[in-house]
């Protein structure tokens, strides 16, 4: 408990400090950047295991308030990105394999198993089975995530001028709140996440509480919109969840797993604005919801950037939820056809 208070303590101080500086997506950039600092410099950070889901859910709940039969009437046309999704994932996951082991120098399972964009638990996993370093696959993937949730943001608003709200979203006023949106809310947030777990949906705790909640607001039952500050709560634990993952490890590897990722994050993170500049220009000027859409990071964080730039959540969720699956379905049975026979 005392390692609790003390790592929400440093997240909700980084996130503060990010929102005085006025920075883009504030609690969730402060209170990473905060608790990986700290983890880096040995101080005792760290979160339960049970502490992201219910603030991931919180998220979702809230991502569901942006669905709309006019965003879904646009649906079939998200076909084509997602196929270039699948050929996105392909080049970018041989690119930094070839990164990993002719560069970085990785064994060919660690290399692999770090290449992968998307499914950090699963790429671990299935790495430890196959043979690879666990370690250093876990640093690499969390260095992925951090890096891309650092300087999306930055890199967004220096291309196309757009800036992301501090606080992340647009949010209803503490008084605006009655108490049936509470209510309303609090069942979004308890029968989506017993959906998701019913239905083994990915990442079920965001997807189970966004789906309910889309279903309550296309059918006109609620509109409820959560206060700032609940949205900020979430994001710091999310933000902090992040950071942590650096505690335990030495200094020593964790600056040469972020050397490492730093050089295939660049590589993912220009394929994705190659890629989201052809499909913008073949189909309509959509480019920061493609950029969005493909960034390798996590689909919370992307989410609630998509959610604060008033881009189509439902189209950024669902090439993200498609980018894990393709990436958990195809690692383990590609690797068995190719990986060993990498030099």
């Amino acid at each position: 408990m005392a390692r609790f208070a003390l790592t929400l303590t440093v997240a909700i101080a980084g996130g503060f400090l990010m929102w005085l500086l006025h920075m883009p997506l504030a609690w969730l950039l402060g209170a990473m950047l905060a608790t990986a600092l700290c983890a880096f410099a040995g101080v005792p950070v760290s979160l339960p295991r049970h502490a992201r889901p219910p603030m991931t859910a919180v998220i979702g709940a809230m991502l569901g308030t942006s669905f709309s039969s006019e965003t879904l009437g646009h649906a079939a046309t998200w076909i084509v990105s997602l196929l270039a999704l699948v050929a996105f994932i392909a080049m970018t996951g041989t690119l930094a394999f070839y990164y990993f082991r002719r560069i970085a120098g990785l064994d060919p399972v660690t290399a692999y198993f770090s290449a992968m964009p998307g499914g950090l638990i699963e790429m671990i996993t299935l790495g430890s089975e196959e043979g690879g370093d666990e370690r250093m696959i876990a640093l690499i993937h969390a260095a992925r995530i951090f890096l891309v949730v650092l300087t999306l943001p930055f890199l967004i608003e220096t291309v196309t001028g757009v800036n992301i709200d501090r606080s992340g979203v647009t949010a209803a006023a503490p008084a605006a709140m009655m108490l049936d949106d509470v209510l309303w809310f609090a069942v979004a947030v308890v029968g989506g996440v017993a959906l998701g777990v019913a239905f083994r949906l990915p990442a079920r705790f965001l997807l189970g509480p966004m789906l309910f909640s889309a279903g309550l607001h296309l059918a006109g039952i609620s509109d409820f919109e959560l206060p700032a500050a609940a949205l900020a709560g979430a994001q710091v634990v999310i933000g902090a969840t992040i950071g942590c993952r650096f505690a335990n490890a030495s200094p020593r590897i964790v600056v040469r797993a972020m050397v490492l990722s730093a050089g295939a994050t660049l590589l993912m993170l220009l394929s994705t604005l190659a890629f989201s500049l052809l499909l913008s220009l073949a189909g309509g000027d959509r480019f920061i919801a493609y950029v969005l859409a493909f960034s390798p990071g996590g689909v919370a964080e992307m989410s609630l950037i998509a959610l604060s730039l008033k881009v189509e959540v439902p189209f950024v969720v669902l090439h993200h939820v498609v980018r894990v699956l393709t990436v958990v379905a195809g690692a383990s049975a590609l690797f068995r056809m190719i990986g060993r026979s990498n030099p």
